[in-house]
């Protein structure tokens, strides 16, 4: 199959998992911001930040090394898996007993002394998502994209179901009679613990349908391959830790931040997160990319076409992501249901948010000049450069600006990772990116987006009528610029082949 075929079927089976899996997922943003106060939710949110940083710790960057020794065939890909999988089996339950013994003192530390079980839940959490990493990396790289988006579909959907038994149908049979079956259910201090309840009950669920991708893991572990794994995998969890500061450090630090009490704060960071979901749609297509993208990068590098192959995917990348970016802040309007009315005074940042994405998702693609040459020590110094940045921003402009700041600073330390990365690439492992196209493009699609305002105020036009006009003039032009040349393409390479 064409490697460009390939890669995009690959990138939609995950997509349609993702985007599906995570669009039942993303319905419980407007149960929850309906059902709670933006304080409540806030609690979820830092906890969820917390569990960001650790589940990069936990798999120890060890799904990059596994793509990376596979597929180097130096060694048996099962001796591979079954070094990696000892190892995150073994680091993991050491964690989750040494949380046990130390959740009431953690959770007096994060100013949750009465919910240590939230701690707790949380690790275990953890735990079961890193071990099956392992597993789903190896239905990946062995390309059972099928089989990974089943089990991704059955794990979302029983977190979902369950958060929506416990906390609607067992509340509100609590609150009609505390004595019934469901009410019993119902305990009103966990309150908003119930969705780590139902993610635990969901991860252990998935941990146990890999169970035979889990099953034949345990036969071999390789020391020597171990050694060279850590060394190589290391610098990894380096840049996943950076990228985790990128990404979530300012949920977990806003109630720090922010200068109002620890409710106001708290308010502030339910209704900051709850925007920050708007911009699911960028971020569910930049993980399936991820999903699909980085073992095609690493199994397409010895092709003497892989820099134009990889040049051509950072084009069509980007108009995706444009088209999101347009999508969402156009019809924004449609959008803002998706959250409560007490949240909404946030959604000026979700156009900024946006477009933070669109500029991770490009150095996501720029990121594979040192992955392919095993320079994993200056990716992470990229990182370490991005999570410098952030931390400066957050502590500069939080405390000013409020959650805003928050926002602009995701936009301004990508877009320094993205131009360190790109000069670093250059040196290192060249591809004749197009930027010219690829800046136009970001560039007709803010053009669009600050036009489609400006029409409205002149023209008195409704905001959907005015947003399908800007998306249509976008794919219009697409067409024109790239769509073309990808039909005649299509219809040669067919011609070819007949």
């Amino acid at each position: 199959m064409n490697p460009l075929k390939r890669l995009a079927s690959q990138t939609a089976i995950y997509g349609v998992s993702s985007v599906f899996g995570r669009f039942l997922n993303y319905l419980l943003v407007p149960f929850l911001t309906y059902t709670f106060a933006p304080a409540e939710y806030g609690v979820i949110a830092e906890f969820y930040a917390y569990m960001g940083f650790l589940a990069v710790l936990l798999t120890f960057g060890m799904e990059t090394g596994y793509f990376r020794f596979r597929s180097s065939e130096e060694h048996a890909p099962e001796v591979v898996y079954g070094t990696v999988l000892r190892f995150l089996v073994v680091s993991n339950v050491l964690f989750l007993l040494a949380i046990f013994f130390m959740r009431q003192p953690i959770a007096e530390l994060l100013r949750h002394p009465d919910n240590a079980e939230y701690v707790w839940w949380s690790a275990a959490i953890l735990a079961l998502d890193a071990i099956g990493a392992a597993a789903f990396a190896r239905l990946r790289a062995e390309n059972r994209a099928a089989r990974f988006a089943t089990l991704k579909l059955i794990e979302i959907g029983v977190n979902v179901g369950l958060t929506i038994f416990f906390i609607y149908l067992c509340r509100h049979a609590y609150e009609s009679d505390p004595q019934s079956l469901l009410g019993r259910l119902w305990i009103p201090e966990i309150g908003v613990g119930y969705v780590f309840v139902a993610n635990l009950v969901a991860s252990l669920i998935k941990l146990l349908m890999l169970a035979p991708q889990l099953r034949h893991g345990f036969r071999v572990f390789d020391s020597v391959l171990f050694a060279r794994l850590i060394r190589y995998s290391l610098p990894m969890v380096v840049i996943g830790f950076a990228g985790i500061i990128n990404e979530m450090l300012d949920r977990a630090a806003l109630k720090y931040l922010l200068p109002y009490d620890d409710a106001t704060n708290m308010a502030q960071l339910g209704i900051y997160s709850a925007c920050y979901k708007l911009s699911i749609l960028m971020s569910l297509f930049i993980q399936a990319f991820r999903y699909a993208g980085e073992p095609f990068f690493f199994s397409y590098a010895k092709q003497a076409d892989a820099g134009r192959t990889y040049a051509i995917v950072l084009n069509w990348f980007v108009i995706c992501c444009v088209f999101l970016f347009l999508l969402v802040t156009l019809y924004i309007d449609v959008f803002q249901y998706f959250v409560g009315s007490a949240y909404r005074e946030g959604l000026h940042v979700v156009p900024v948010l946006l477009l933070a994405n669109l500029a991770l998702g490009i150095y996501v693609n720029l990121s594979i000049w040192y992955k392919l040459t095993d320079r994993t020590l200056l990716g992470a110094g990229v990182s370490i450069i991005g999570s410098v940045i952030t931390v400066g921003l957050l502590l500069w402009w939080v405390p000013k600006y409020g959650f805003e700041g928050a926002a602009w600073a995701h936009l301004v330390c990508y877009s320094s990772m993205v131009l360190m990365s790109y000069v670093l690439g250059r040196r290192y492992y060249p591809v004749p990116y197009e930027v010219g196209k690829v800046l136009s493009y970001v560039g007709l699609g803010l053009g669009l987006y600050l036009a489609s305002g400006w029409l409205q105020t002149a023209t008195g036009w409704h905001a959907m009528l005015v947003g399908s006009l800007g998306l249509s003039v976008f794919l219009l032009i697409v067409f024109m610029v790239d769509g073309r040349k990808l039909l005649r393409t299509g219809t040669s390479a067919r011609a070819d082949v007949s």
